[in-house]
């Protein structure tokens, strides 16, 4: 990748950004009223606000964008569950009826703040897991990025794995 300002490589990586933000938004109770075009414009428009910003290459770019995008959702998810503008009960339309097992502002909000925990600890482990679990890249194309094996990617992972265990139990 030649290009390295976000507005650039934004242009170029559209569609690749746009399953992100797909991906991002998948089993979400709120997905129907944020759509996956809106996030991923938010996330633009965050990126863009930054004229400093410059990424060596396509990892840390989608890496940046996915992390904007975890912040927007999360910030959504609190917004859309605070208790203002008509108290504890709202009108909603059926599409926006919560799933069970989908994941709370709360929730979401814990990992996010897990993740710039790990972030803080170990930025390669904390770009890994963007990229894998929110990117959906596979291990063998973050390996390729990285220009390391499959196996050492693997490794990371459970590493990232298990230490994010840690950060939300609270354990050392």
């Amino acid at each position: 990748m030649v290009s390295t300002h976000p507005e650039q490589l934004f242009t170029a990586l559209y569609h690749e950004l746009h399953a992100v933000a797909q991906r991002r938004l998948r089993g979400l109770a709120f997905g129907a009223t944020l759509s996956t075009t809106t996030l991923l414009h938010e996330a633009y428009l965050s990126l863009a606000d930054n004229e400093k910003l410059h990424f060596p290459d396509k990892a840390h770019f989608l890496s940046y964008a996915s992390r904007a995008m975890r912040g927007l959702v999360i910030d959504y998810a609190r917004r859309r569950s605070a208790n203002k503008r008509g108290g504890e009960f709202q009108l909603l339309p059926l599409g926006d009826i919560e799933v069970a097992g989908a994941p709370d502002a709360a929730a979401l909000s814990e990992l996010g703040l897990a993740l710039d925990e790990l972030a803080k600890l170990d930025p390669a482990l904390a770009e890994l897991v963007d990229l894998h679990f929110f990117c959906g890249l596979s291990f063998g194309e973050i390996a390729a990025m990285r220009d390391v094996s499959e196996r050492t990617v693997q490794r990371d992972w459970r590493k990232a794995r298990v230490t994010l265990h840690h950060l939300l139990r609270g354990s050392d």
